[in-house]
């Protein structure tokens, strides 16, 4: 009987001396699951950026029509504004009778001079032929041939006041000097043309017109010329034009540069109207991550990288431009450094995590 006492003993022993041991000081605790999380590397990639420029409508190329000649009364006005003109098509006329007595004036010099000429050249040949024989001084016959050119010279005069009236004549009527479309009158039937001042008529030559509008100095060195871009209008309607012009000159106080958008024709299009421009910038190799591992907190712009042992570490960044779901890395972990991407969880820096390969469909 004491043979079978005995191991129960033993076995109640044993059982009662491992609820009495406490566990040894640094002893290792049950092991934590590690989070996964999604991640991806700083990769050099080209962005297409897209500059935003709001600007006014301009004439590509302007025409202005003026009086050659001042002071005489409009007398018919032919063009209005927004009218599609020829070159060389009659816009106004101006009242000529003031140029009435001009004409008849230049007429009359013109008879009185060729009177003259004759009469001069009647007197010179009744002396050929008598120079040297003491019939008359050799010196009142070279009058009478001196007297001959006088009097050509005068009918050459004569004549140019003619032509000189005709040109004023002409000159009363305001044509167009190129084709396109009236954009502006600035006169009446009846006001008083004058020579100076302000444009009596302005023409967008073949009514082409386009946007200006201005970017920044670094911005204007991300586009060239022929780089699309998307013009909206204040209707709403969306137009597809490309850089014609890019200014080789920047402002020196703004920093800005102008930039011109060539546009199709249309009906909506007005000088002077405002229309806002969207312009594909030159894409270039740059440093850079998706958008969905940027991190933003208190004001701050972060990365969460991982190091070789896959701990996350908070990485401050700079960010550039924005195109195809990235984003540029200006400073920042360099090229080949994992990020963690957004929509796993909230993780932790000094956190050790396991990593993988970007989900499926995720932003790159």
């Amino acid at each position: 009987m004491r043979y079978l006492i005995l191991p129960a003993l033993l076995l109640l022993a044993a059982c009662g001396g491992g609820e009495e041991t406490d566990t040894p000081t640094g002893a290792a605790t049950p092991a934590q699951a590690v989070r996964t999380v999604y991640a991806a590397r700083v990769e050099v990639a080209s962005i297409g950026q897209s500059l935003s420029a709001s600007g006014r409508l301009v004439a590509r190329e302007e025409a202005a029509v003026g009086a050659e000649v001042g002071g005489y009364r409009v007398q018919r006005v032919l063009a209005q504004a927004g009218d599609t003109v020829r070159r060389g098509q009659v816009l106004a006329v101006l009242d000529g009778e003031l140029l009435g007595g001009d004409a008849a004036r230049a007429r009359a010099a013109l008879a009185s001079a060729e009177v003259l000429l004759e009469r001069a050249r009647s007197e010179a040949a009744r002396v050929r032929g008598l120079d040297g024989t003491g019939v008359l001084a050799d010196e009142a016959i070279l009058a009478r041939r001196f007297e001959v050119r006088a009097a050509e010279a005068r009918v050459r005069e004569a004549r140019e006041g003619i032509r000189d009236v005709e040109r004023r004549q002409a000159r009363l009527q305001l044509r167009a000097p190129v084709g396109g479309t009236v954009i502006a009158r600035a006169l009446r039937p009846g006001d008083i043309a004058s020579s100076g001042g302000e444009p009596l008529f302005r023409i967008a030559r073949d009514g082409l017109i386009e946007l200006e509008a201005e970017l920044p100095e670094a911005d204007l060195a991300r586009i060239g010329r022929g780089a699309s871009a998307q013009v909206t209008l204040p209707s709403g309607r969306v137009l597809n034009g490309d850089v014609r012009i890019l200014s080789p000159e920047v402002d020196g106080s703004t920093r800005l540069g102008r930039v011109r958008v060539r546009l199709p024709r249309d009906s909506e299009l007005r000088v002077g109207g405002s229309a806002k421009a969207t312009l594909t910038a030159s894409a270039r190799p740059v440093p850079t991550v998706p958008e969905s591992a940027v991190q933003y907190a208190a004001g701050s712009t972060y990365l969460l990288a991982l190091d070789q042992r896959d701990r996350v570490q908070r990485a401050p960044v700079r960010l550039g431009a924005r195109g195809d779901g990235r984003v540029e890395v200006v400073s920042g972990p360099p090229v080949g450094t994992r990020v963690v991407l957004s929509g796993t969880g909230i993780v932790t820096p000094g956190e050790r995590v396991r990593a993988v390969p970007r989900r499926p469909g995720a932003a790159r």
